[in-house]
């Protein structure tokens, strides 16, 4: 038996389900352990902490595997959890100061533009919208000296259009700000941000990164520890929007089968668009992996391996004639959320409400791991009802 320093290198698929250095050698136990103590012993003599932690809010050991899975996964410096995305973003956006500038995407989750409308711009921060597809409109957004960040999402929900990572870096970097990039659908399986010259990925980990929909998680992964990171990791500290360790220890088993359930998802989710694409009840597919759709080139040239496992449908007749075949959906859930191994679909004008720029007659499908003929099959019959 050769030491860790003796190995050949392993491959990210390999490491996430070994978990060299993390299963337990006292026991042979093929399943990393779970910490659910909120607090940590100090030693007699000079009260110092004997694990090098005080208090669960900090660093829980188990936080530490799921943090460091990521941080691999993402190829970044660091990587902290979050009770939820939500959270995560909150914690990015909060380490900035009061009058602060960023540039956010127009074309992401609805919940993220929300929220820098609602709390971000009232508490001092100001932002403008932008399509992140038009670099000179970003350029043109940009104030020089005062805008700090640029955040965008690609595939971005829930029309999937995509927007050129690494040209919207050098746009951030020429500016003096940072470029964060939620990477919640495309997965590190697919693309890798901050080889592209972001700084900041986040994820809603309770999505692909758990895959089982029985988690809420956010994450912040870093390229570099600088200045901004230690503020992010300090008010993570002083707020404490964490998850618990029985969430993380979910999360870290979820990771583990990643690669084999998002690679599957995304050549399901290509196959069903293929199949929709000229459907005389369909208006317009949306998914990067077509070729014929806007952005396909980008996406072909910064994702690898795939094109995600989501993807959306505009019905003919709109948000009535959508809604319609929705109900009549058997294999497909109507549920809100996605990444998870089930596949759901959902009418998102109705959740977003009518301020929203998504379309009324877009169903938004989140394949799952069923067989992908059924699912074929059950959207078709839905389909034909229109």
């Amino acid at each position: 038996m050769t030491d860790r320093e003796d190995r050949p290198a392993r491959s990210l698929e390999t490491r996430l389900v070994g978990l060299d250095g993390f299963l337990c050698p006292h026991t042979g136990a093929v399943v990393p352990q779970i910490h659910p103590s909120t607090t940590f012993a100090r030693n007699g003599v000079d009260y110092a902490q004997v694990g090098g932690r005080g208090y669960t809010r900090d660093e829980n050991p188990t936080y530490l595997l799921a943090e460091r899975l990521l941080a691999e996964l993402e190829g970044g410096a660091g990587a902290l959890l979050f009770a939820s995305g939500m959270a995560a973003i909150a914690t990015l956006v909060q380490a900035h100061r009061p009058g602060d500038h960023m540039v956010v995407s127009s074309h992401m989750y609805f919940g993220t533009p929300k929220y820098f409308k609602e709390w971000a711009r009232p508490w001092g921060l100001e932002s403008d919208l932008v399509d992140p597809g038009d670099l000179d409109a970003v350029r043109a957004a940009i104030r020089p000296g005062k805008t700090k960040l640029v955040f965008v999402e690609s595939p971005a929900n829930p029309l999937w259009t995509v927007c050129d990572i690494a040209a919207l870096a050098e746009i951030a970097h020429a500016a003096g700000a940072r470029l964060a990039v939620d990477n919640t659908v495309a997965t590190p399986v697919h693309t890798r941000p901050l080889d592209l010259g972001a700084d900041i990925v986040m994820h809603s980990a309770t999505k692909y990164l758990n895959g089982h929909s029985d988690v809420l998680a956010g994450a912040l992964v870093a390229r570099q520890a600088d200045a901004l990171w230690e503020e992010i990791t300090h008010l993570r500290y002083l707020a404490g929007p964490v998850l618990g360790p029985f969430e993380a220890w979910l999360l870290v088993r979820g990771m583990r089968t990643l690669f084999l359930r998002v690679r599957h998802q995304s050549a399901a989710a290509l196959y069903i668009a293929g199949c929709f694409a000229q459907h005389p009840k369909v208006e317009q597919v949306c998914y990067p992996g077509l070729g014929d759709f806007p952005g396909h080139a980008i996406a072909a040239k910064q994702m690898s391996g795939g094109y995600g496992g989501m993807l959306s449908v505009r019905v003919r007749g709109g948000a009535d004639a959508a809604l319609g075949v929705a109900k009549r959906c058997q294999v497909w859930q109507r549920a809100t959320s996605l990444g998870g191994v089930e596949s759901l679909i959902e009418h998102r004008y109705t959740i977003e409400g009518p301020d929203t720029p998504t379309p009324p007659d877009l169903l938004r499908l989140s394949v799952g791991i069923e067989d992908v003929g059924d699912l074929v099959t059950d959207l078709a019959q839905a389909l034909d009802g229109v």
